[in-house]
């Protein structure tokens, strides 16, 4: 039997401001009410906040690793998934959800945005990158979500879609 679950995967810095943990947890929180499973990169900052919110509210969480040892997973991560491939893991994240919602972000982000939008994933932003293309903004990219609430929602909502 095929889960029929919606799955969102959350990307953000792995060293994160507490602005950026805080609206992360929060983003993980609301997607694990609204019925999403969370899927990241499974390690610190970003991604270990977004665990803790979706597990704090019975949520389930996938984390993608960039090493080859399930350990190395932060401790909010219910299913780990060590893949040995460094960064380039990233692609796998954004591939296993329906929808990725970016909160903050380095340069490990921005990648992350550029494959989902390659592979037509829907994007929400929350205090994320802005993208231009030849010196003009790219504005159709990434739905701008104003708070961490309305990102989830928005995700869920693009999820279905």
């Amino acid at each position: 039997m095929v889960d029929a679950a919606l799955y969102v995967s959350v990307i953000g810095p792995g060293r994160a401001p507490s602005d950026v943990v805080e609206a992360a947890e929060t983003v993980g929180r609301e997607l694990a009410r609204r019925g999403a499973v969370v899927v990241c990169g499974g390690l610190g900052g970003a991604m270990e906040a977004a665990c803790r919110g979706a597990r704090e509210e019975g949520g389930t969480t996938i984390g993608i690793l960039p090493g080859a040892d399930r350990r190395d997973a932060n401790p909010w991560v219910s299913i780990a998934i060590p893949t040995g491939l460094g960064e380039l893991r990233n692609g796998l994240v954004v591939r296993a959800g329906d929808a990725v919602v970016a909160v903050g972000g380095e340069f490990g982000t921005l990648s992350e945005i550029g494959f989902a939008l390659k592979l037509g994933r829907p994007v929400v932003g929350l205090t994320t990158w802005a993208l231009a293309r030849r010196g003009e903004p790219v504005t159709d990219a990434i739905v701008v979500a104003d708070d961490p609430v309305a990102a989830a929602a928005r995700a869920v909502e693009l999820a279905r879609a």
